[in-house]
């Protein structure tokens, strides 16, 4: 099973459109997961039509009026894949009543991985996004990945996106750029 995975297109504020190989990989793809900040509503009905199943999650860019969670998750291939947007710790804001506002790259991966673990068991797979930046790592003893920005905007150095192959509880990551 494939999924695609992408985040951080802020359209049309930044961008007016999503790249066509990107479009493609995500018409092709089993499932797609979108970490936040599409940036309209028009952007979300655009990944909306272009996925055959879609998990999504509200980003801090995306209009107040999407509905969208601030988590979810989707398993795919024996894989719980759980999505969270970066900007805000859910479990440290729920747990210490503090804004758990993330202000930097550590508290990035903390607020990711500490989301996958209250949502997930083994074999699990944290998503975030807010970045911009590429990440594919072991946090924490959780695998966390940021795919970028898919259309290249703000702190990313280009458009990018990822795809997992998922196959027995294992994964293969391949990261895209347009």
């Amino acid at each position: 099973m494939e999924v695609a995975i992408l985040s951080d297109t802020h359209i049309p504020e930044q961008e007016q459109r999503i790249p066509d190989d990107f479009r493609r990989r995500v018409r092709e793809a089993d499932c797609v997961v979108h970490a936040g900040d599409f940036g309209s509503k028009d952007a979300l009905a655009d990944v909306r039509a272009l996925a055959s199943d879609l998990t999504a999650v509200y980003g801090n860019a995306d209009p107040n009026d999407v509905d969208l969670p601030a988590v979810a998750s989707v398993e795919v291939g024996g894989v719980t894949f759980v999505v969270v947007h970066g900007i805000v710790n859910v479990v440290d804001s729920a747990v210490s009543s503090s804004e758990g506002v993330v202000m930097n790259r550590d508290d990035w991966l903390d607020a990711v991985a500490d989301a996958t673990r209250a949502r997930a068991d083994e074999p699990m797979v944290g998503i975030g996004g807010h970045t911009h930046e590429v990440e594919d790592t072991v946090h924490d003893g959780v695998r966390l990945l940021n795919p970028g920005s898919a259309t290249g905007v703000g702190r990313a150095e280009g458009a990018t996106m990822m795809t997992v192959e998922v196959a027995d509880d294992d994964l293969s990551v391949t990261l895209h750029e347009a």
